[in-house]
């Protein structure tokens, strides 16, 4: 690839990126789009103009200013601290590949582009193998300037990263001490409670932990099945009583028909009494609610930290038994889950991790397919009929510069959909336990394939008559590693440039919006479940800062347009944070999730 193939890339994402912002400048605008570009608290105070004026279809940088003005403190305010944690990792990155770029520009990118005695034709013509490593001679001695930027660029990060979490680890500290105390704080969730015939699950609840937390157990609440068809089912049984209860006592004696009880005072109050025993037997009775009872329960204690030791302790022998963790928040349990038999978890977790395994490897199939696009001399050679198709010049540019990032992200939606599909079916307690799970299979499985797939298909197809051994196997790919940092760049565009767009129009939503007001002429303002896509936009950033720490050296022209999409994306990240109707955890369960990778995006080859 050439330079023409990336600048004709990222002229096609440039074009793309302003439709997008601008389309979105108008459709902010719009009064029927209030509901789905803003929040209820700023779509009550929202000025629902219907009249026609121009400003309304024109596009405007206001929500560029007003995202930029947004401080820190409004962020927290509005979106909480995984909200503020979130931009936090922006900001980081944009300071790390700030210092990576003037570093490798004034240090490495000479040294590999005047590398090995060649003729170098004009910039424009040039192929980009020779602004990456693989044009340094091997033996160089001007790899010292290779490994003084790098040590220089670990050094940054790893100064930068540790006040980062110094700063993080304050605020946290802060929220949680300047927080009103919650219910959840107090509480934990016990499942796997087992049965007794002598007595119900309330009562070997309140038995065990009395005489186990006596000093500390306050007070426990049990869960019932109340699902849909189990709320059908206590109707059905009601009935059947009801009805069976009402035959039986129409054939007593002394019991008069409604319809022959004439002006007989004695006969009604004597049918009304009988029809009250009647109701009252007909209530659910003990043995009743304890065929509803759940082996789990809600136990509450007196203190915070009782809570956390009989969470964290293993309450018996049997970990099978027992089985307790710190309750979710109210708002975050995921009831469906907690419904699920303890037993079943780890069926579940080696399912579900076995198949994602199995997707992992069948998505090398369309990987393999866009690293083929790439090297188009490799194909026709092996498939004749193609070169005709190609002669065209642009043709050859697109398809090469734009074409497999492009059909390598539409592969890759499918993939967050199926990875929170695969955390439900795991059976977490909470939705942000669903998410983070989720946030982990993502990562990996984009690491996995966008990087190490990539780099090992792009190698065997580009060396697959050279191979005589198993030996030389190490060395064809480290050849052809920097080779693939051209390919990284384009997915970078692709990726991360159109990806802000699309996730600052939302699109879903807005399609909702408009087919519910004009197809189903529904005027209602409300529209529920906007929450901000953790599950995909963390594992991206993660990725592109594992994509710059490693390619930094090896292919330095990726730097410039790494700096462009973190700068768009702390504009558009703080927008949505700021008027999205947002569902950000108290958990903390990103800044968990990122306190444990951001080591992996310090550690550069």
């Amino acid at each position: 690839m050439d330079i023409v193939a990336l600048l004709t890339s990222a002229g096609i994402n440039i074009a793309v990126c302003v439709v997008i912002f601008s389309l979105y400048s108008i459709l902010r605008k719009q009064p029927s789009n209030v509901n789905v570009y803003f929040a209820r608290r700023l779509a009550s105070q929202y000025s629902r103009q219907v009249d026609f004026w121009l400003e309304r279809f024109v596009p405007s940088p206001g929500w560029i200013l007003k995202a930029w003005e947004t401080s820190e403190n409004e962020i927290l305010a509005i979106g909480g601290l995984d909200a503020v944690v979130f931009v936090r990792i922006v900001v980081f990155s944009i300071r790390v590949f700030s210092i990576t770029g003037v570093i490798c520009t004034v240090l490495v990118l000479p040294v590999n582009y005047y590398g090995k005695d060649r003729l170098h034709k004009h910039i424009p013509l040039e192929s980009l193998d020779v602004f990456t490593i693989e044009n340094v001679e091997e033996g160089s001695k001007w790899l010292w300037a290779h490994c003084l930027a790098l040590y220089i660029i670990t050094l940054a990060a790893c100064t930068l990263l540790y006040f980062e979490y110094k700063s993080i680890t304050k605020l946290r500290l802060l929220h949680i001490t300047g927080s009103p105390p919650s219910l959840s704080h107090f509480t934990i969730l016990v499942r796997s409670i087992p049965w007794s015939i002598s007595e119900s699950y309330c009562d070997t609840v309140n038995k065990f932990f009395s005489q186990y937390h006596a000093s500390t157990y306050l007070s426990h609440q049990m869960i019932y099945k109340c699902g849909k068809v189990q709320k059908l089912k206590d109707g059905a049984e009601h009935m059947c009583k009801v009805l069976k209860d009402s035959s039986e006592n129409s054939c007593k004696p002394g019991v008069v028909p409604c319809c022959c009880l004439g002006n007989s005072t004695d006969s009604f109050k004597m049918v009304s009494n009988e029809m009250g025993s009647i109701h009252e037997r007909t209530c659910y009775t003990d043995i009743d609610t304890r065929k509803r009872e759940f082996p789990a329960a809600f136990v509450f204690f007196k203190s915070r930290y009782a809570a956390l030791m009989a969470a964290q302790t293993l309450q018996t022998s049997n970990p099978m038994l027992w089985a307790t963790d710190m309750a979710p928040e109210p708002h975050d349990v995921h009831w469906s889950n907690i419904r699920v038999p303890y037993r079943q978890i780890w069926i579940r977790k080696m399912a579900t991790f076995s198949a994602t395994i199995a997707f992992m490897l069948v998505f090398i199939v369309p990987v393999g397919l866009v690293q083929g696009l790439t090297q188009l001399e490799k194909l026709q050679k092996m498939f004749p009929f193609l070169a005709g198709v190609l002669k065209n010049q642009y043709v050859r540019r697109v398809v090469t510069g734009y074409l497999p990032s492009v059909i390598l992200v539409l592969f890759l939606c499918f993939v967050p959909p199926l990875m929170m599909l695969f955390s439900t079916v795991e059976g977490p307690i909470s939705r942000s336990g669903r998410k983070k799970s989720a946030c982990w299979k993502v990562l990996y499985f984009t690491i996995w394939n966008v990087f190490f797939i990539n780099v090992l298909t792009g190698s065997l197809i580009s060396q697959l008559s050279v191979f005589s051994s198993l030996k030389e196997l190490p060395a064809t790919l480290a050849k052809a590693v920097p080779a693939q940092g051209t390919f990284f760049t384009t997915y970078i565009l692709s990726s991360g440039w159109a990806s802000l767009g699309f996730e600052l129009l939302q699109v879903c939503p807005l399609l909702y919006n408009l087919f519910q007001r004009f197809l189903l002429r529904v005027k209602d303002d409300t529209l529920n479940g906007i929450t901000f896509p953790y599950h995909t936009e963390v594992p991206r950033l993660l990725l592109f800062g594992f994509l710059g720490f490693t390619c930094s050296i090896l292919a330095p022209l990726m730097l410039p347009f790494l700096l462009i999409y973190f700068f768009l994306a702390y504009l558009v990240y703080r927008n949505q944070v700021s008027i999205i109707i947002t569902c950000f955890s108290s958990l903390f369960f990103i800044m968990e999730f990122i306190v444990l990778n951001f080591p992996l995006c310090t550690n550069t080859p």
